[in-house]
């Protein structure tokens, strides 16, 4: 699975660096915050394509699956696992992809954005891949074995004050959870040692995970 995870999510960063310089935004999902351009589409069939290559019986869930709005993701799923429940020829493994993970950095040329790669067995996530062709640096996780980058475990910060720490949040598309996060930054700011908008959730994780956020 892990193996299989990093080959896919590496060729669509090569897709990705292939268009680094940005991107026509194909419509709007959500709103105007929310894109998605010609690329996406065909990141999310090269990675589909490889993990059915190998595993022709797993399930996939892409962003193409999915109509925008966080409703409409946890319904997606559901569905998606309800499926595999009511299936009687299927290994209960659910692929989950987002091909392009930073999309409105990706459309101006900003090297934030890579795919977000996770695999659930029976509704529980237990392989993750987030590859960011940028810097050539490919996190992974296999639940309990804790996550590695490039092959080498990784941990997070040892930071014990909130003074210390680097905090990131996002600018999300939706307005009732961008309104969320513009409430918490008068509260977050003055308490730590600064916070970054990175503009891609899947790098901040990575970055939790490997110390350079807190």
């Amino acid at each position: 699975l892990l193996s299989v995870a990093i080959t896919a999510s590496k060729q669509a960063g090569e897709i990705i660096l292939g268009n680094a310089g940005g991107a026509d935004v194909l419509k709007s999902k959500a709103n105007s915050r929310d894109l998605l351009t010609l690329i996406d589409p065909l990141c999310e069939k090269t990675i589909r394509e490889t993990v059915l290559a190998t595993f022709p019986t797993h399930a996939f869930l892409g962003e193409e699956d999915v109509p925008p709005g966080k409703e409409a993701s946890a319904a997606a799923i559901e569905a998606k696992l309800q499926q595999l429940n009511d299936a009687d020829d299927n290994d209960n493994y659910l692929w989950i992809v987002d091909p392009i993970d930073g999309t409105s950095n990706f459309v101006h040329g900003m090297p934030l954005c890579m795919p977000s790669v996770a695999v659930a067995y029976k509704g529980e996530v237990v392989v993750g891949v987030i590859h960011d062709p940028h810097r050539m640096e490919t996190f992974s996780a296999v639940r309990g074995r804790g996550a590695q980058m490039n092959g080498e475990p990784i941990s997070v910060g040892q930071q014990s004050h909130i003074g210390d720490a680097i905090v990131a949040m996002g600018s999300p598309p939706a307005e009732e959870s961008m309104k969320m996060s513009l409430a918490a930054l008068p509260v977050l700011m003055p308490k730590v040692r600064t916070i970054r908008m990175i503009g891609s959730a899947a790098l901040m994780l990575a970055w939790v995970a490997n110390g350079r956020l807190t």
